[in-house]
């Protein structure tokens, strides 16, 4: 446990966990602010941009940084509330670990394996006229490096393994019958 303490609310972690958030939020609007292409009516049809597995990883990343940059701040310039925010401790630890990681590490995987088998697959040419190549990479490569960066970092407290693989079960279950 001490460990864990000790890494958490360090002044650069908070910096990355900072740096990460913001990174995560600009791209995440700039994701929203795309016009639509024909081939990408992600407004009008079912589900919207919800419907994409990398626009949710998007949003867990933002909310798992922004977590972690208010545990961190609380904990750097409000000592007499860290006790009450260390209950978040458990929140944060379990959406990393059963969610935004697994979640980042398939969108990533599959994304460029899909890609490099045929790009038409998952990313046609015609969208690089609408979405930018910076943006591409935020949302399908950068996304590992900075939860490597994350698990390496800042530990964390794994749930058990079948509440792990429950949880997960049941935000894939949810993400593919919806």
């Amino acid at each position: 446990m001490a460990g864990r303490e000790r890494l958490r609310g360090e002044r650069p972690v908070t910096v990355l966990h900072l740096c990460c958030f913001l990174w995560a939020l600009f791209s995440l609007c700039q994701n929203v602010g795309l016009p639509n292409s024909p081939r990408r009516d992600s407004e009008t049809t079912y589900g919207g941009r919800w419907k994409y597995l990398t626009f949710l990883n998007q949003i867990l990343q933002t909310v798992l940084f922004g977590l972690c940059t208010l545990m961190d701040a609380v904990h750097m310039f409000l000592p007499t509330r860290q006790r009450s925010i260390s209950r978040l401790l458990p929140l944060k630890d379990f959406i990393f670990s059963v969610l935004v990681f697994p979640v980042g590490l398939f969108v990533a995987i599959t994304f460029w394996t899909l890609y490099a088998y045929d790009r038409e697959l998952v990313y046609p040419k015609e969208l690089d006229e609408v979405n930018p190549s910076w943006l591409n990479h935020t949302m399908h490569t950068t996304i590992l490096p900075l939860l490597l960066i994350e698990l390496v970092s800042c530990p964390h407290k794994y749930p058990h393994k079948l509440k792990g693989i429950i949880g997960l079960s049941i935000f894939g279950s949810s993400y593919l019958t919806w």
